[in-house]
C-alpha cells in the first residue's frame, strides 16, 4: 500500500471565509454561517484566505479513498455556495381527494385537512430552513444543503399515506426540485 497523501485545494469564492474549530469547518458569508464536522482521523483540513486544503490521511490509491475525498470537496463547495448565494428546494402539493391547507408556522410546516383528517399534521423545519407556501408549491430557502434535505424528507414523511393504494391516493407533498445552490444572478 502506498503511504503518500492526496491533497486537494478548493478555491473560496469572494466574500466567503472559512475557519477551523478543531475538526469542524465553519463557513461564513453574506447569507449566514454553516458548520460541518469532518473526521479527524481520515482528513486534515487547512483554511487560508483563498482556499481550503483537504489532505487525505487514508491510502490514496484506493477507489473508496478518492471517492471520500471528492465527497468532502463537494461538502466544502456546498458550504461556500450556500453562504454566498443560498440554497433552494421546491416541493409540490398534490391534493386530488380533499383540499389541503398548508402553512408555514414558525419552525414547522402545518398540513390541515390531509385526506379529510380532523387533526393537522406537521413537519419540523430544521434551523436555518425557511418555508414559503406559494399556491401549490412549497419553496424551501436557506444556507445549508444538508438541513434542506432533511427538512424536505420531514415534509414528505408527514404526508406519507398508509393503508391506501398509492396508485389511487397520490395526495401528499413531493419534492420536484431537490436542494441545490442557487444560480448566480
Amino acid at each position: 500500500m502506498s503511504t503518500e497523501e492526496s491533497t486537494v485545494s478548493v478555491p473560496i469564492p469572494p466574500k466567503v471565509t472559512f475557519r477551523l474549530e478543531g475538526s469542524t469547518l465553519v463557513g461564513a458569508g453574506p447569507l449566514g454561517t454553516v458548520t460541518r464536522p469532518f473526521p479527524k482521523d481520515a482528513i486534515e483540513l487547512a483554511a487560508s484566505r483563498d482556499a481550503v486544503t483537504l489532505t487525505l490521511r487514508l491510502p490514496p490509491r484506493r477507489r473508496e479513498s478518492k471517492a471520500l475525498l471528492r465527497t468532502w470537496v463537494a461538502h466544502v463547495n456546498n458550504i461556500a455556495g450556500g453562504v454566498s448565494r443560498g440554497v433552494e428546494a421546491r416541493m409540490k402539493i398534490v391534493a386530488a381527494h380533499f383540499p389541503m391547507k398548508v402553512a408555514a408556522k414558525g419552525s414547522e410546516l402545518v398540513i390541515e385537512n390531509f385526506l379529510g383528517e380532523k387533526h393537522p399534521r406537521s413537519a419540523p423545519l430544521l434551523p436555518g430552513t425557511k418555508a414559503v407556501v406559494d399556491g401549490e408549491l412549497v419553496v424551501l430557502e436557506g444556507t445549508d444543503v444538508e438541513q434542506f434535505g432533511q427538512s424536505a424528507a420531514n415534509i414528505e414523511r408527514a404526508t406519507h399515506i398508509r393503508d391506501y393504494d398509492p396508485r389511487v391516493f397520490q395526495d401528499g407533498i413531493y419534492l420536484v426540485r431537490s436542494a441545490h445552490v442557487k444560480e448566480s444572478s
